[in-house]
């Protein structure tokens, strides 16, 4: 029933998706030797790297920013009003990020039962300014979004899948359900949740085949590197035909590798990055040592010869079950999901702008297919925002922020 009501929701919503989302495509043609444009165009940028860290709401991360939408209050299943408390560094309390909880918590638009998935009142808590300093100097000199959604109402694979192919293959779910599974790489992971047109749930092993912005990416003869401590290939190593390419080991790399290329001039033309295990942030990770994580990769690339013509968007794959206040915009059968943080950073991001533009996951592949003439991947990419209310290529280009990494507890 649960799922009947959400693909009605769907279906509706995605009358008005184009309405609510769409923006007009610039940009020119990528080629082998990425150009530069004239003064004022999006061609400025060369490079775009998409960090990928885990597990964190808007409300959780920035709900105390100045001037931005947020919350330091949230509501219950009770209908009382709530502290978010401070969040520890090492947070232990039980979360659920799952499909079904981000349902459950969302209610309909009503953001009132984060408390039944995270066993009483786990989910209503929040770092203060002094607990990710740098993130708030980022978004205090750049931009903070605070209307980035994730893609799912659910938990980090499928969320990963549409920040590399607008889509998940259906899948909504992580593995670990019942039965064996293995992705295209072997690798045992369990089996995940598919849901199809109809509103049925199978089980399928974690190995699929359908396009992603690397296709479009290399079908353009640009330059990609998905950099990944995760399984060799992370996300890419559940899309059958990347997998099994005999150029597979000219994409991936590890995220030691992203330093050496950053500090050099490297960088290909787009870059996916994700941390290794300690730093992603997911509770109980170390909120601090993760974000001393980001910075030396951020310290390196502003500080290497690429940084003039590149734009970093770093955002966190889904809520990961804790409050968010704003109800997220149904567009389909899978989401959108509640808030993740997403900052821009480049020399031609708004300085200390705060986007209230609706954006995804596969809002940031919009921008790639805007910048270097891409083709669309999916409805979803073709109706998201291109992202360009978050920048001014006239302005004077800014310098790089030189943070220094915390002296974690």
């Amino acid at each position: 029933m649960l799922i009947a009501k959400v693909l009605q929701a769907g279906v509706r919503q995605s009358l008005l998706y184009g309405l609510i989302l769409l923006s007009a495509s610039c940009g020119s043609q990528g080629g082998n030797a990425v150009d530069v444009g004239p003064a004022g165009d999006v061609t400025a940028i060369q490079h775009v790297v998409f960090i990928i860290k885990e597990n964190h709401s808007f409300d959780n991360y920035f709900g105390a920013f100045p001037v931005a939408d947020g919350a330091t209050s949230g509501l219950t299943s009770t209908g009382k009003t709530v502290p978010l408390v401070p969040m520890p560094d090492t947070y232990q309390a039980g979360l659920c990020n799952r499909w079904s909880c981000a349902i459950q918590a969302m209610d309909g638009g009503k953001m009132d039962k984060f408390d039944l998935i995270s066993g009483s009142l786990g989910a209503y808590t929040q770092v203060v300014e002094a607990d990710i300093s740098n993130y708030w100097a980022y978004a205090r000199q750049f931009v903070l979004a605070d209307r980035y959604f994730t893609s799912v109402h659910g938990p980090s694979v499928p969320n990963f899948f549409y920040a590399i192919a607008a889509q998940s293959g259906g899948v909504i779910d992580d593995g670990g359900d019942p039965g064996p599974g293995t992705d295209c790489a072997g690798n045992s992971w369990g089996l995940y949740a598919v849901l199809d047109s109809a509103g049925n749930i199978t089980y399928q092993a974690p190995c699929f085949d359908f396009q992603t912005l690397a296709d479009s990416l290399q079908g353009a003869s640009l330059t990609w590197k998905y950099y990944s401590d995760d399984g060799d290939g992370g996300v890419f190593n559940s899309i059958r035909h990347i997998r099994s390419s005999p150029d597979w080991q000219d994409h991936v790399a590890s995220s030691a590798q992203f330093l050496a290329d950053a500090q050099n001039g490297r960088l290909p033309a787009m870059s996916w990055l994700t941390p290794p295990s300690p730093w992603t942030e997911e509770a109980p990770k170390s909120v601090c040592e993760g974000e001393n994580w980001t910075v030396q990769q951020l310290n390196a690339l502003m500080q290497g010869p690429d940084w003039n013509s590149t734009v970093i968007f770093l955002t966190y794959d889904d809520f990961g079950g804790f409050y968010d206040h704003v109800p997220p915009p149904q567009l389909d059968a899978f989401g959108l999901g509640p808030r993740a943080p997403l900052l821009i950073i480049s020399p031609f991001a708004k300085a200390g702008y705060i986007s209230h533009t609706v954006y995804e996951h596969s809002s940031v592949l919009k921008f790639v297919e805007t910048r270097f003439h891409l083709p669309v991947l999916t409805a979803r990419d073709g109706a998201a925002s291109d992202m360009l209310d978050s920048f001014d290529f006239t302005q004077q280009p800014q310098s790089p922020l030189i943070v220094q990494p915390r002296q974690c507890r």
